[in-house]
């Protein structure tokens, strides 16, 4: 199945507020169904354990709403691992108004020193950038880290892409109808992935898969 790139409503903001609002909470619904939140949890709880820490840093870059790496946070709480976060999106109105500090800015330039935070994470965003583009925001990911990069995506396939469109109904907004096909038909595959990847100064990649044509990816520093 050949990439296709079909630019995404949500994007750019592509629809009126409660448009909006009901594509972010669709978006939650899909990370909480369907493997995403399993999937990030999953990771951090990997790094944890592999590092010895008790406690992360997490910088979460294109965060939306942050409910990702919450669910994550309140799951890790659990096992005893404290989880500090800092959401970054470049779009002011998806981030939460409070609870949690966030940032507004862009994936290509973090406005944070070197090692500032011990994990840097995208979930659902590698698919959005092209090659050379997805490689220069590990790069700078890895600038910001100080233990791993979490990538956190959907994986392109014939069968995940007629899934998805028998899975619409379950979603409210238009938005959502038009950009979870969108996601899948430009995502990338595990091979294509780890290829874009072994570009980056990563000391190792390692890409694990996950329920529901999701691919976990870490970049070891």
């Amino acid at each position: 199945m050949r990439r296709v790139i079909v630019p995404e409503l949500l994007d750019d903001d592509l629809g009126s507020p409660e448009e909006i609002a009901q594509s972010l909470q669709d978006l939650q619904r899909i990370n909480t169904w369907f493997g995403g939140n399993r999937t990030t949890t999953a990771l951090l709880e990997r790094i944890a354990d592999t590092c010895r820490r008790r406690s992360l840093r997490l910088l979460e870059v294109g965060a939306g709403n942050g409910q990702v790496p919450i669910a994550a946070r309140e799951q890790l709480a659990q096992s005893g691992i404290e989880l500090h976060l800092t959401l970054l999106d470049r779009v002011a109105s998806h981030l939460p108004r409070s609870g949690v500090a966030a940032v507004v800015a862009d994936a290509m330039q973090l406005p944070f020193r070197d090692a500032a935070f011990d994990v840097v994470a995208f979930n659902l965003v590698a698919h959005h950038f092209e090659p050379e583009m997805l490689e220069r925001a590990a790069q700078e990911a890895l600038r910001v880290t100080r233990l791993a990069v979490l990538i956190n995506d959907v994986i392109r396939s014939p069968v995940h892409l007629v899934l998805t469109y028998a899975g619409l109904p379950l979603f409210r907004s238009r938005l959502t109808w038009h950009d979870a096909p969108a996601s899948v038909r430009r995502a990338y595959t595990v091979e294509e992935m780890r290829r874009i990847m072994s570009r980056t100064a990563a000391r190792k990649v390692a890409i694990t898969t996950h329920y529901l044509y999701r691919m976990g990816v870490l970049l070891w520093k």
